[in-house]
């Protein structure tokens, strides 16, 4: 503990720039984002269909998934120079010190003076912050919804549904919010020095927990489930997963076409228990049975070659560590001093603080986490094939990104950078695939009429399997 508390001492500077540092590294992240997004935009203007697709793509489909990459990387950037600009706002300005004043003020309003302290003045700034942080995204997210995924056709949510599930998320965010919130400052409050190993077992407690309780309370409030009706599918599903010894313990379908086209399959359920399978209504509608279980016999690749434990292993790593670096700054004067903060030094605002000064290791962690998980995916692709799925997984990947409108190419670094998953050419070449003979290419076409109509257009995934 000695050499932390040493290197906390020697971090805090009188008079260290630390607002200025923290702008920069902002502005600079802000660059380097929208430099590899305006690499990716070249791509996105090509008209010739990539030459390992060719047979596979016509150039109809290959030019609207071209100008659906356009217009979101146009939303993209106006929404991010709205948020860059926002966040520089918000630091250059001393908001932060002028929300924790008036969070102050409204306690005294609110509560009684037993009930005040920085654990309440610090959950009301949180849910003030996040609330005028909600308000200022409704245009962004209403455009994203109503306008651009409408005129591709993509979005199947009502103005009420849209509304209800902003609700829903609010509720929620403050049901857990205020246990939850004010527990991680009381751990830091009464543990000291050492409070980064507590709060690492308590965030760790609270993801176990979270795993256990999001499919079984949080889901059914925005989705219907459903058990998979018998019948070939579901017999295939079942002998599939026992063929892996896979511990199923139920396999359901989600209504996720009440939202949007999007489709997924996922598994849930603690490492060593039970698993559920959860399969979207979409999914099952665009695919044929032999298409979903090679989607599924992927997803499975994941849990039998224990990609997931690991990936939790991991994050549990990252959690420990950035908690063991905030404890170098929870008590830094000058850092709190620079951004206003001149009487007190709240916890809640150390830590958001913190994590701009942190920001230029997000860029690195990013990249190695993408590069980590896309070997994932080869891995997950290749025990799908090693299970003789290799020519349906290919024909499911291909209509997906098809049905999907997805980016049929990326710019090395933008897929380096952005990309959890392989693209689709890098995947298709892995396994192997190629068409069976007399297979028309129409097979993956979307036959929506002219380019002009994209408000036919309907794809079956939202996810990258």
């Amino acid at each position: 503990m000695d050499y932390l508390r040493r290197f906390a001492s020697w971090l805090d500077r009188p008079l260290f720039p630390w607002k200025r540092l923290v702008l920069s590294f902002s502005l600079g992240h802000f660059v380097l984002e929208n430099y590899i997004a305006w690499r990716q935009y070249r791509v996105l203007c090509q008209t010739k269909v990539p030459k390992a697709l060719e047979s596979e793509i016509d150039q109809k489909t290959y030019d609207k998934s071209q100008a659906y990459g356009r217009a979101k990387a146009k939303f993209g950037l106006v929404s991010g120079i709205w948020g860059q600009t926002k966040e520089m706002a918000i630091i250059y300005y001393d908001l932060y010190p002028k929300l924790w004043s008036l969070a102050g003020v409204g306690l005294t309003y609110i509560l009684p003076a037993s009930w005040r302290g920085e654990i309440t003045q610090s959950l009301l700034f949180i849910f003030a912050y996040s609330f005028a942080e909600t308000i200022l995204s409704l245009p962004f997210s209403y455009y994203h919804t109503f306008v651009l995924e409408e005129h591709y056709g993509f979005n199947k949510q009502t103005l009420g549904l849209w509304i209800s599930d902003m609700l829903k998320g609010q509720a929620l965010g403050v049901a857990f919010g205020v246990p939850l919130g004010s527990a991680f400052l009381w751990i830091i409050q009464r543990t000291g020095d050492a409070f980064f190993y507590y709060i690492w077992l308590f965030m760790l407690a609270v993801q176990i927990v979270g795993v256990t309780i999001y499919p079984v309370f949080i889901v059914p409030l925005f989705n219907k489930l459903t058990p998979l009706e018998p019948g070939p599918l579901r017999e295939k599903v079942e002998a599939l997963a026992e063929k892996l010894k896979f511990p199923l313990s139920e396999l359901q379908v989600i209504d996720g076409s009440k939202r949007s086209a999007h489709s997924n399959a996922y598994f849930t359920g603690l490492p060593f228990l039970k698993k559920k399978i959860v399969l979207y209504d979409t999914l099952i509608e665009k695919s044929e049975d032999r298409e979903v279980e090679a989607v599924l016999a992927h997803e499975l690749g994941h849990w039998s070659l224990g990609h997931v434990p690991r990936l939790l292993l991991i994050s549990q790593v990252q959690t420990f560590y950035i908690f063991l670096l905030f404890s170098v700054f929870i008590r830094n004067k000058s850092m709190y001093t620079d951004f206003g903060f001149t009487k007190e030094q709240p916890i809640i605002v150390g830590l958001i603080l913190f994590n701009g000064i942190l920001s230029p290791t997000e860029p690195v962690i990013q990249l190695l986490m993408h590069m980590l998980t896309r070997k994932y995916e080869y891995e997950a692709d290749a025990f799908s094939k090693r299970l003789n799925y290799s020519y349906d997984l290919g024909r499911s990947l291909i209509k997906l990104q098809v049905q999907n409108l997805s980016t049929m190419d990326a710019d090395w670094m933008y897929s380096s950078y952005h990309y959890s998953h392989p693209i689709l050419t890098e995947r298709l070449r892995a396994i192997g695939w190629e068409r069976q003979k007399g297979e028309d290419k129409t097979d993956n076409k979307q036959t929506d009429g002219d380019l002009d109509a994209y408000t036919k257009a309907d794809r079956a995934s939202g996810r990258e399997l």
